[in-house]
């Protein structure tokens, strides 16, 4: 795939899916929140839809939005707080196991550097580079599961891994697209390129898509 039809399909998907249109941590990426609260909406993301996440984190926030906070909490209130988000429970104890590290192993302040937060139980790859990106504007490419399909089925990496994704990603992606790429192929993999019969017939890219992996569309 030459650099060229890259920047194409990803100046089209900026243009489809407008400013407009941000996810949870995007928005709140726009607005500067700490870090702490980006890290926290992202676990809190985990497995659950976008609406989810937003109400469930400003529900929690207004009771707690510090590492402090959130132990003060008891399991059963963060439990309360957490609950439509799914997987409270894990997620409690996940909330509360990552703002303990923060405090003791790095004086209250999130960690910028990837190795330092993924070496909290917790936080992983995906996790992890979602706020060193969002939270602290490092280059770096934050793939979830759409990110990972999206990306796959254009045809510009052959993957069976997100971790695997990121790294062939930097090697095609120009640097300029890294940040956005998060947002825009979210917001694509969510309402066009959908998991199962993808909308194909509706997609503003489809004669630059190889569909690869793709047996049945709409």
């Amino acid at each position: 795939m030459e650099n060229q039809n890259i920047s194409l399909i990803m100046d089209t998907l900026a243009e489809h899916f407008n400013y407009s249109e941000r996810t949870t941590l995007n928005r709140m990426r726009e607005i500067n929140d700490t870090a702490f609260k980006i890290l926290i909406s992202c676990l809190l993301s985990l497995r659950t839809k976008d609406e989810n996440t937003e109400k469930v984190s400003d529900r929690l926030f207004k009771v707690a939005d510090t590492p402090e906070g959130i132990l003060e909490l008891s399991v059963e209130e963060l439990e309360r707080l957490i609950f439509s988000s799914g997987h409270y429970h894990k997620k409690a104890q996940t909330l509360k196991h990552v703002s303990k590290e923060i405090l003791e192993r790095f004086g209250g302040e999130v960690p910028s550097s990837k190795e330092e937060l993924m070496s909290i139980k917790g936080i992983g790859p995906k996790t992890a580079n979602i706020v060193l990106c969002f939270a602290f504007g490092q280059i770096v490419i934050p793939v979830d599961v759409n990110v990972h399909r999206v990306a796959n089925r254009l045809g510009w990496v052959e993957t069976k891994l997100a971790e695997k994704t990121e790294k062939e990603l930097e090697k095609v992606l120009p640097k300029k697209y890294w940040k956005e790429i998060n947002r825009i192929f979210i917001l694509h993999g969510k309402t066009i390129c959908v998991p199962i019969s993808p909308k194909c017939s509706i997609c503003p890219v489809i004669d630059y898509c190889k569909r690869a992996g793709v047996v049945r569309s709409r």
